[in-house]
């Protein structure tokens, strides 16, 4: 499914905005009082749920999704909501990684984005994961199932802008390019998630905390050493079992899924057959 000009735009605003609100706090001064504001500042940055919830409405709105794609579009984020708890978050195992990787494959980066930002929503509700750190979830899942859909040798779909223009790559080669991707993409997502809540630990005087109005350099690099001292040993799992997933279960989700999008014939125009006399 593609995307129209104005949710490109809308998209591109919202990503920027996501950075911005990642990224804000290596900028921030040593008087911002941003370690003392610890507990306030979470609560401040949960605003950009409502500004992301705009955006996902529009870009449906925008790309004029039909009952069917709705439907799927339900469909696919109960699953990926109901996966999420299977492993809790336990030493990294989150089956529903994979599940949204192969969608945003198929269905493209439009529908892609709006499936992951959904899923973790309804999984945040079905858990009760509830909290500021929402919003930069359903960001952050959005971006994977994104780039997802831009991976090269996807399926061609007329009049798409974000889509490649080489032939689509099938079997063993897709398998493989899904689960690098899959790997990449799930330690991205642990170390994006790691940088939203990491400025907040400031003033613990370790050599991983963050330090408002120290240089850029030197606070990527404490955060560096974050990531690997906590984080890691749970994005490599997730990334594994990715990984593994995708390249067993893969060839029936994405034939299962293409032969969904096939038979409710997304974007196909309706035409109507003059009476037979």
């Amino acid at each position: 499914m593609r995307l129209g000009r104005r949710s490109i735009a809308a998209l591109a605003l919202v990503s920027a905005v996501g950075v911005v609100a990642f990224g804000w706090p290596l900028l921030a001064g040593s008087d911002s009082g941003l370690s003392a504001h610890a507990k306030d500042a979470p609560w401040l940055f949960a605003a950009l749920l409502p500004l992301l919830l705009g955006v996902v409405v529009a870009t449906i709105a925008d790309v004029g999704l039909d009952a069917k794609a709705i439907a799927m579009l339900g469909v696919l984020a109960a699953a990926g909501a109901a996966l999420r708890p299977l492993g809790a978050g336990t030493a990294g195992i989150e089956p529903m990684f994979f599940l949204m990787v192969l969608s945003g494959r198929v269905l493209g980066p439009g529908f892609g984005f709006v499936l992951g930002a959904v899923s973790m929503f309804a999984s945040a509700l079905l858990t009760g994961g509830v909290g500021p750190w929402m919003p930069f979830q359903m960001l952050a899942m959005g971006w994977v199932c994104m780039g997802a859909g831009l991976l090269p040798g996807a399926d061609s779909s007329p009049g798409s802008r974000l889509r490649p223009s080489r032939g689509p790559l099938r079997g063993r080669g897709e398998l493989y390019l899904l689960g690098v991707y899959g790997a990449v993409s799930s330690v991205l997502y642990g170390t994006v998630m790691n940088l939203q809540g990491w400025p907040y630990i400031g003033g613990l005087a370790t050599g991983v905390s963050f330090v408002p109005g120290d240089p850029v350099g030197e606070n990527l690099a404490r955060f560096l050493a974050y990531c690997l001292a906590t984080s890691l040993g749970w994005d490599l799992p997730r990334a594994v079992v990715t990984v593994v997933l995708s390249v067993t279960l893969g060839p029936a989700v994405l034939k299962a899924l293409r032969r969904a999008t096939r038979r409710a014939a997304f974007e196909t125009a309706v035409t109507f057959e003059p009476p037979r006399r």
